[in-house]
């Protein structure tokens, strides 16, 4: 990599320095023609980097994806498989990547009019699926997801350049107080934090299990929360959070009997095409960021075959 390239990152992490607050120097909204979001709802979305919406999904189509998640998750030929990432107790599924290729019906859920517009009126651009997951959070095993802001990986580990892509999470369980919902730190989107410590050679075959590089320090997270608050994302089966590549975010472990599954898509923008990693080390596979990006186009409901 030129030391040119190095120049041009405004948001250098794990240098092996402090962490520290870096301005962002980005954009949150790219797209102000509020369609079909409202004026409301994206200057929302600019504040405080989140939006929830109740029931986006009807309980059939819940249905349909839970049921097409544990047909895969159960299914014991596919967990060798570099998608299917286990608990540490390797009994149970955590996550399963690349669900938009693996999927026919996920595949054309991420391409459903009601998120894609959104994302696109967001980020101002067609757009592409940089990574996409289901994420389990069995009863009784799953394990937490440390606070961190997704931006300072896929920019570290991935190369993505900007702060230019939105996460679209949907419910497929009932997102209880109790059973581990996300959490996000509102605001916190406006400020990048560089984290201290250098990147692992492949990293990721870590981190997808339990992330430790990449993490903020306790006083920097601390502050955060200090100046805004914590929100949790409950809601019931169908409902959708969108949220900002950068926002602080993380969720608590499920001890209790009921599980937390939902349907991740990130949408990055097309003028935000991935480059060389700036942690200096090679890319992550395919299945957890997409270097050849093919533009999305919206159907009118994933169901409709």
């Amino acid at each position: 990599m030129s030391k040119s390239k190095f120049e041009m990152d405004f948001y250098p992490t794990r240098t092996n320095s402090e962490s520290k607050i870096i301005s962002r120097t980005d954009p949150v909204v790219y797209d102000d023609s509020y369609d079909p979001l409202s004026k409301e709802q994206v200057e929302f979305f600019e504040k405080n980097g989140y939006l929830i919406f109740e029931d986006l999904f009807s309980s059939d189509e819940v249905d349909a994806l839970f049921n097409e998640l544990l047909s895969l998750s159960s299914d014991d030929t596919k967990k060798n498989m570099p998608q299917f990432i286990l608990e540490e107790t390797q009994r149970d599924v955590r996550s399963i990547f690349e669900i938009h290729k693996i999927s026919k019906l996920y595949g054309r859920l991420c391409r459903d009019k009601r998120i894609l517009k959104i994302t696109q009126q967001l980020l101002g651009s067609r757009v592409y699926i940089h990574q996409s997951r289901v994420n389990l959070k069995p009863g009784f095993d799953g394990k937490e997801f440390y606070w961190h802001s997704d931006f300072e990986t896929w920019h570290s580990e991935d190369g993505m350049p900007n702060m230019r892509a939105v996460s679209c999470s949907i419910s497929l369980t009932k997102n209880y107080e109790f059973n581990g919902p996300l959490m996000v730190i509102p605001g916190s989107h406006k400020e990048f934090v560089s984290c201290s410590g250098k990147t692992p050679d492949e990293h990721y075959k870590q981190s997808l299990k339990r992330q430790e590089i990449g993490t903020p320090d306790k006083e920097i997270l601390q502050k955060m929360v200090d100046k805004s608050e914590i929100i949790s994302a409950k809601g019931g089966a169908g409902s959708v959070i969108f949220f900002d590549c950068n926002i602080m975010h993380g969720s608590n472990g499920n001890i209790t009997p009921y599980p937390r599954s939902n349907a991740f898509f990130v949408y990055n923008s097309i003028h935000n095409k991935l480059v060389e990693p700036f942690c200096g080390l090679n890319p992550r596979p395919d299945y957890i960021a997409e270097r050849e990006p093919v533009p999305l186009d919206p159907v009118e409901n994933f169901l409709d075959s």
